[in-house]
Formats: C-alpha cells, structure tokens, sequence
C-alpha cells in the first residue's frame, strides 16, 4: 500500500478506482480492457521498466497468464458454474431470448478464454487437477454456459485446445 492512500477495501472497489483513474484509455464494463493501443504499448515498454524498476512485475507475462489461468479455473470449480445457470423453466428457450447479463462476468469470461490462458502458462500440477475437475465434474455446466452465450462452436475448439495442450488429462 502506497503511503497515504486509504485502503480501498474489495476487489471491486479497486477496480472501482482503477478504471475512474484510467477513464481515458480504458472501456467500462467488468472487464478491464484498453481502447488506447498506446496505454498499453506504455505499460510494455523497456523504458517503463528502467525508468521503474519496481513496477517490472506488470510485463511478466507468464506470471499474469498464470494468474488469469488460476482465477479462470478458479471460477470454472466453483459453485458459480452450475447447472441451469440462467434458471430457466424449461430447456426449450431459443438463445436470443436468453438475457447474457444473466450469467455474472467472471463466469463468462472464465468459460470463454480460460484454455487461451492455459496454453500460455508452464504446467504444474495443481492447473492440471483443476482442468481434469472441469472436465469430469463440470463439462455439462460449462457447455450449458457456452451454449447460453451463443459460443457452442468455439466450445468445441477451446477442447481441441485443451487435448493439443501440455496438459495432460
């Protein structure tokens, strides 16, 4: 914590004041992502990191891919991905009268791009007992979500991914 400033308490009240001070170069939603291609050329440049050596955590790729990995299969593990994620009274509802805000944002996101992180992340066994948990214990739920968010066919190429990965059911 930097001197000075107040804790901010909650993951989404850090968000909360990350993207007020970064209005300018980020989109709103709840999920951070840039709409300046130079914000992010900033963040990683050699400059940024010689200048501020303290802040080189933030162009280690392979820690945040490993981190987004862990938080995805984290998401995908839990409760939040379910059965009936939409509770919906019968099984005969044509996508486009589904609500997408329905299914929070981490699970959404966590469904969608999880195996984009993995690839870029050094095995380890605790990623690889998670991966094997989804896909014996969870699979159902997330091609329930995946067909709730319109992305039925990507679901089957985000399981091509995981069979051509260093993962190892």
């Amino acid at each position: 914590m930097l001197p000075g400033v107040k804790d901010p308490g909650s993951d989404a009240d850090r968000l909360g004041l990350i993207r007020k001070g970064l209005v300018s170069v980020i989109d709103s939603g709840p999920v951070l992502h840039f709409h300046h291609r130079s914000f992010e050329d900033f963040l990683l440049s050699p400059s940024l990191r010689q200048e501020h050596p303290e802040l080189s955590d933030i162009q280690d790729r392979v820690h945040h891919e490993h981190q987004l990995t862990m938080l995805c299969l984290k998401t995908l593990v839990s409760s939040q991905l379910h059965f009936n994620m939409c509770s919906l009274e019968s099984s005969i509802v044509k996508n486009v009268d589904i609500q997408p805000t329905t299914i929070p944002p981490p699970v959404s996101y966590s469904c969608q791009y999880w195996v984009d992180h993995l690839v870029n992340t050094p095995s380890a066994e605790t990623l690889m007992e998670a991966v094997r948990f989804v896909m014996d214990e969870k699979l159902l739920f997330w091609l329930e979500a995946m067909s709730l968010l319109s992305k039925t066919y990507e679901a089957s190429l985000i399981l091509r991914r995981v069979l051509a990965s260093k993962v190892c059911l």
